[in-house]
């Protein structure tokens, strides 16, 4: 009988194991990734700034990029650097720019490759679940970025909020 009873036991943790082995994610569409972006860019252009806007999925990879025409050589590298920091920290850029000054806990991280601590990477987020993240660069300032960025986050808010 006790051999009955721990197979028993074995055959019903094996689904729980089985179900720990891969997990489920949501990422955006290219589609909605674009939309963030033109947004984004609209917003500063209004606003009569020329920037680039990176949109990344929630590993980091760049799902879009786009450079307004009078935008600097720097700026797509640098809104695409501000993506990836955002969502490789999990943690807007102006947040990681404040957490990194010297003498703080986290100044080293500002000496980690492709880390760029300046304002304008956001978290895009929804459900309480990270989807990606969009950078922006080329505006007067780090709080101009994250405005731009902000825009572009609350264009395509109805879409993934689900």
């Amino acid at each position: 009988m006790r051999p009955l009873i721990i197979a028993a036991l074995l055959a019903l943790a094996l689904p729980a194991r089985a179900q720990d082995a891969t997990y489920t994610v949501r990422l955006l569409a290219p589609e909605t990734a674009l939309a963030a972006a033109q947004a984004a860019l609209k917003k500063c252009r209004d606003s009569g700034w020329q920037v680039a806007v990176a949109v990344v999925d929630r590993a980091g990879v760049t799902q879009v990029m786009l450079r307004d025409r009078y935008a600097g050589a720097h700026t797509p590298r640098t809104a695409s650097g501000k993506a990836w920091t955002a969502a490789s920290f999990r943690t807007p850029t102006t947040e990681l720019a404040h957490m990194s000054q010297p003498g703080q806990p986290q100044s080293g991280i500002r000496n980690l490759p492709h880390a760029v601590l300046l304002g304008g990477g956001l978290l895009i987020e929804a459900q309480g679940a990270i989807l990606g993240a969009i950078g922006v660069s080329g505006a007067p300032g780090g709080d101009a970025d994250d405005s731009c960025a902000r825009a572009g986050i609350d264009a395509i808010r109805d879409k993934i909020e689900f």
